[in-house]
């Protein structure tokens, strides 16, 4: 599904025209996008994939063997490595194993290209939001979790790209807000993780992946008043997490950085 882009692909594309179906046309974003081409599809196994991303060698046929292994599952997935723009690896990503529906209320515990699922499945979560520009994947994740089971596949089965000017790390203010909001949505509390994240990215305009995050305790002082009225409906549960993170071991090194 291409939305009209000049920059060579449907070039590329047309070499493979025996063997794939391709649309060029304007959508309304990528969410919107892929549910066209799901609607578009035939297969009981769905998963979509950028053009930044990759299958890792051997990926669907392991996604496919797992699914026949495991029919009560709805969801497969395995593990994850980030790349740079020339496909060198940059690290493991962090994906959830096993999984874990409780750790949804605190962050994306899977890496998107490298998760499959059965078609019914997608259709009773209602495919992708798309209003959504963001967090579609997360939010995906989130009712899936809801009405299938998700099966963890121990091994890695696609590489996600990171550079400066992805879609990811090119918006860091509309990314935080609208997790922050889907946070809301779904369970009704941001956790300090994101607010202080967000107020650290404001303060300094880090990425947080290629510029790591450097703690300061104004900004933590500051997640406080934040966080509260964030969490207005759980002003106790987040001064708990908030008031449980200043351990004198974390203070230290939070004056440490800062005067580094």
């Amino acid at each position: 599904m291409d939305g009209g882009s000049n920059d060579g692909t449907l070039q590329i594309l047309e070499r493979y025209r025996d063997r794939l179906q391709f649309v060029s046309a304007p959508d309304d974003g990528a969410p919107d996008a892929i549910n066209r081409g799901f609607r578009r599809s035939r297969g009981s196994i769905f998963n979509w994939i950028g053009s930044d991303d990759l299958y890792l060698p051997g990926a669907i046929r392991a996604a496919v063997e797992r699914f026949n292994d495991a029919p009560h599952a709805g969801v497969v997935y395995g593990g994850g490595v980030w790349i740079d723009e020339e496909g060198k690896e940059l690290g493991d990503y962090p994906v959830a194993q096993p999984f874990d529906a409780a750790m949804l209320a605190r962050e994306c515990p899977l890496c998107q290209p490298a998760a499959f699922m059965r078609r019914e499945v997608f259709e009773a979560a209602g495919l992708l939001r798309p209003e959504l520009h963001f967090t579609f994947d997360y939010d995906l994740w989130i009712r899936l979790s809801k009405i299938c089971r998700f099966e963890y596949l121990s091994r890695p089965l696609a590489a996600s790209r990171m550079h400066r000017a992805n879609k990811t790390l090119g918006s860091r203010t509309a990314v935080f807000k609208e997790n922050i909001e889907l946070l809301r949505r779904h369970f009704g509390y941001v956790p300090l993780n994101w607010v202080y994240g967000y107020l650290t990215y404001l303060r300094d305009g880090r990425d947080q992946f290629f510029d790591k995050l450097e703690h300061s305790p104004w900004t933590y002082l500051m997640s406080l008043p934040a966080g509260l009225k964030y969490n207005y409906r759980h002003p106790w549960r987040y001064w708990r997490e908030w008031s449980g993170k200043l351990s004198a071991g974390n203070l230290r090194q939070l004056r440490k950085t800062r005067s580094e």
